[in-house]
C-alpha cells in the first residue's frame, strides 16, 4: 500500500479506536501527527520542551561499530493495564530475542539510562499512557513489559544515517512503534511495513514530529531506509521514539 494507506483516521474519529482497528486487521497503523498531539495534549511550546530532552542522548558504542553515528539512551517499565501505572524497572542490559535483531545475537548490550527530567516530562507520561490504551487490542495480557528507546541518527555527506542497521526486521515484541520527534536536513528516511508473506502495508517517510507508526511486532517486519544531507554542507539528523510493549511474564518478570 501507498504511503498512510493504513492511517489516518476521518473527522470525529477517536484515534485511539482507529489505531486499534487497524492493528486488529492490517497489522499497522500510521497516526498524524495532528491526532497524536491532540491525543496526549501537546503543543507547540511542550513538543519543543520534549523534543530538547534528544540533546541529552549519547553515542551508541554498538552501532559505531558498524560505522552508525546514533545516540541513544533506554530504559525498561511494567505497564498495568487496570490502572494504566507505568512503573520503572531496575537500569539493566538490553537483550533482544535470537529471532529479532541478527547483528547482536546472543549479546547483551548496555545503554545510559534515561534521563530524570525525560521522565518528568508529561508528554513522555501520556504517550505512554496512549500506546498502554492501544496494545490490549493485541493480547489481554494485564500486565506488559515495556522498552523505551530514544534515538538520534545523524548523517553526514561522506557517511549516511541508517536508523536500521539491520536492514528490514521484527523487534520480538509484540507491538513496536516509532514516533517522529524531529528531523532537519534530510532526506531519505523512509519508513516501510511488510506483511508475513512479504506484502507492502505502508511506506512513508515521516516528516511531520508528532508522526507516529505502530505495528504489530508478531506478524510484521519493518525497516527504515538511511538518512543523507540535503544540505551536504551540513549534517542530517533524524531523532525519533522508539516504544515497544510485550506481555510480562506471569511473575513480572528484551
Amino acid at each position: 500500500m501507498r504511503e498512510g494507506a493504513a492511517g489516518g483516521t476521518e473527522a470525529g474519529t477517536d484515534p485511539i479506536d482507529a489505531a486499534r482497528r487497524a492493528l486488529a486487521s492490517v497489522g499497522t497503523f500510521l497516526m498524524p501527527a495532528a491526532d497524536l498531539w491532540r491525543s496526549i495534549g501537546a503543543d507547540t511550546d511542550t513538543w519543543g520542551r520534549f523534543s530538547a530532552h534528544w540533546e541529552e542522548l549519547v553515542p551508541d558504542p554498538y552501532a559505531e561499530e558498524q560505522g552508525v553515528h546514533r545516540l541513544r539512551r533506554y530504559g525498561q517499565f511494567r505497564y498495568r493495564v487496570a490502572d494504566g501505572a507505568l512503573e520503572p524497572t531496575a537500569h539493566r542490559e538490553f537483550v533482544q530475542p535470537d529471532d529479532s535483531n541478527v547483528l547482536y545475537l546472543g549479546r547483551d548490550r548496555h545503554f545510559e539510562p534515561l534521563t530524570a527530567a525525560f521522565l518528568e516530562d508529561p508528554l513522555f507520561e501520556r504517550t505512554m499512557q496512549l500506546v498502554g490504551r492501544i496494545a490490549p487490542v493485541l493480547d489481554e495480557a494485564p500486565e506488559w513489559t515495556v522498552w523505551v528507546h530514544p534515538f538520534r541518527v545523524v548523517a553526514s555527506a561522506d557517511n549516511e544515517g541508517r536508523p536500521t542497521p539491520e536492514g528490514l526486521h521484527r523487534d520480538g515484541v509484540t507491538l513496536v512503534s516509532s514516533l517522529l520527534i524531529s528531523v532537519d536536513n534530510a532526506v531519505g528516511g523512509e519508513s516501510s511495513v511488510f506483511g508475513p508473506e512479504g506484502d507492502r502495508l505502508v511506506t512513508t517517510t515521516l516528516r511531520e514530529p508528532g508522526t507516529f507508526l505502530l505495528g504489530d511486532d508478531r506478524c510484521t517486519w519493518h525497516g527504515v531506509s538511511p538518512i543523507r544531507p540535503a544540505d551536504r554542507g551540513k549534517p542530517a539528523r533524524r531523532d525519533v521514539l522508539v516504544v515497544t510493549f510485550t506481555p510480562s511474564a506471569p511473575c513480572g518478570g528484551t
